[in-house]
């Protein structure tokens, strides 16, 4: 038997919470023991989201495999607890790279090749391969981007004629915003109306309707909603604004939306045990925290939270497993750059400090006087991957005190380039996908903090770079203190720790796309440990 398919569409505005009503409804399902994958429907025409700047589209979430994609595919991964891989992210770029290649093999010999049927059948493609090599019974596919863009036309041609191909195996999930108006004190459904008008003059009309709104919905906006849009009233959802993320599959199993999903679907229901989601949204909501910690987060693109979204639920997971309560302080790294500053001030008070990933010159000053900070006043510290190369130049300035130390990446020119390119980045003429992605074996040196937190010699986590520590300077820095506690099968340095410090970690890799709620990153918990002072 083939997958069966749930199609999610946004309505009357972007960033409605697609993404989190699929990971919901996936993490329901698979909690009944089904076996589910989700498919991210990109309509923009980059291959994938690897060479996007990250206010463009939020982070950029990389799978074992080595894919670049949509921050979605972090939401899925946390919450159903399953690999997505570079199959599970169809962009319009992929599909039309496809359709040419096709075309310039003499595939479509003699046809005008046109979107349809050509460019239509190549999404029903990649959508069925998806659910196959995955062996998924069910397959949610998410439609981004807002039903009435351009981009996302040929996308729900598609979904329309897979379900007249595939007929009771495709139901429409509709998910758009109720506005409410605070100067008359109600909700208004003329926008999801006009949402949902637009899909069915496309010839979809969808089997559920979930309203985001600011407030639960009322029977009487739910009968409004259900006769405007010819969907039963007891198939209208609310999915209203919760504390975290994280409560919304509580509230849709509260509604029995999945129920009535699989019901449509001709597929059993079957029993559901959410005992440890509902002790862990209790955590992380501070029910039972038994303290509130101060985290300096501090990037190039805090002024877009989603820029380090992995890196922020990573902290939720390991604050609530420990029980304590993070407040997050978001710091942008040029503003440390400022000349007076008065760092004490900004960083005096915090439990902890992060220095978050993020390519080029800009703010990079700003992270090193933050590590130096760190280093020099015992505060827990973290450092991803630009924020562990920063480290080692920090540490290279003022331990070693080679003063011009640098990257490569920010001065070509510098005299000790501690950080330098990857050999076999010299020669890379194209940007996208070319960098070392995806799971990458470490070997963690025993006894060392590393080792302690995660118990094994080896360990398998996400990369996303072109530059390395240089070789030709690891044994001066290791003279001069730094322990290299983890390296890969080649010698790249990918973990170094201070020893003599209450927690002063980075790493290469990043570890924040591996978290799960329920089984959080070691080295997060290792931080928020130290930060919490437990």
């Amino acid at each position: 038997m083939g997958s069966k398919y749930i199609v999610v569409t946004g309505g009357v505005l972007s960033s409605i919470g697609k993404g989190t009503l699929v990971a919901s409804m996936g993490l329901l399902l698979k909690r009944r023991g089904y076996n589910v994958t989700a498919v991210k429907i990109d309509p923009y025409i980059n291959v994938d989201a690897g060479t996007m700047n990250p206010y463009m589209h939020g982070e950029v979430f990389v799978t074992d495999d080595g894919a670049e994609t949509d921050l979605d595919l972090g939401h899925y991964e946390r919450f159903m607890d399953v690999n997505m891989t570079k199959y599970n992210n169809i962009t319009a770029g992929k599909v039309y790279f496809e359709v040419i290649k096709k075309e310039r093999e003499g595939k479509y010999l003699g046809q005008t090749v046109q979107i349809i049927p050509h460019v239509t059948d190549q999404i029903k493609d990649m959508i069925r391969y998806a659910a196959n090599i995955n062996n998924a019974e069910i397959t949610l596919v998410e439609i981004g981007g807002t039903v009435g863009d351009i981009e996302s036309l040929p996308f729900l041609e598609a979904v329309r004629q897979l379900k007249l191909e595939e007929e009771d195996n495709v139901i429409f999930v509709h998910i758009a915003l109720v506005e409410y108006l605070r100067t008359t004190g109600e909700l208004k459904t003329k926008p999801l109306q006009h949402s949902v008008q637009e899909l069915r003059r496309i010839g979809i009309q969808p089997d559920f309707i979930v309203a985001r709104s600011i407030l639960p919905l009322d029977d009487e906006t739910r009968r409004k909603i259900a006769l405007f849009t010819n969907v039963k009233v007891d198939n209208i959802i609310s999915s209203y604004d919760v504390q975290t993320p994280y409560e919304v599959p509580l509230i849709l199993e509260k509604q029995g939306l999945v129920t009535k999903v699989l019901n449509k679907l001709k597929l059993q229901d079957r029993p559901i045990d959410l005992t440890d989601w509902i002790n862990f949204v209790n955590n992380v909501k501070g029910i039972n925290s038994k303290k509130i910690i101060n985290i300096a987060l501090i990037g190039k693109y805090t002024k877009l939270k989603d820029s380090y979204i992995s890196i922020k639920e990573a902290i939720y997971h390991a604050a609530a497993h420990l029980g304590v309560k993070p407040n997050l302080i978001w710091i942008e790294s040029t503003e440390l750059e400022k000349d007076p500053i008065n760092l004490d001030e900004i960083l005096g008070k915090v439990d902890g400090i992060i220095v978050l990933p993020g390519f080029g010159s800009r703010g990079a000053e700003g992270k090193i006087k933050a590590i130096k900070y760190a280093r020099e006043r015992n505060i827990p510290f973290l450092g991803i991957c630009f924020g562990f190369q920063l480290s080692v130049v920090e540490f290279a300035r003022n331990v070693l005190g080679l003063k011009e130390a640098n990257s490569m990446e920010i001065d070509p020119n510098t005299p000790h380039p501690v950080i330098t390119l990857l050999d076999n980045q010299k020669n890379v003429t194209q940007l996208g996908g070319t960098m070392r992605l995806g799971a990458q074996k470490i070997i963690i040196k025993e006894g060392t903090i590393a080792h302690k937190l995660y118990g094994k010699n080896i360990v398998y986590e996400r990369h996303r770079h072109r530059y390395e520590v240089n070789p030709a300077y690891v044994d001066i820095l290791q003279k001069a203190g730094l322990v290299i506690s983890g390296v890969s099968e080649n010698g790249l340095v990918e973990i170094i720790e201070l020893p003599s410090h209450r927690f002063f970690v980075a790493t290469q890799a990043h570890p924040e796309f591996k978290s799960r709620p329920t089984s959080p990153s070691p080295i997060y918990l290792g931080f928020i440990r130290a930060a919490a002072g437990i």
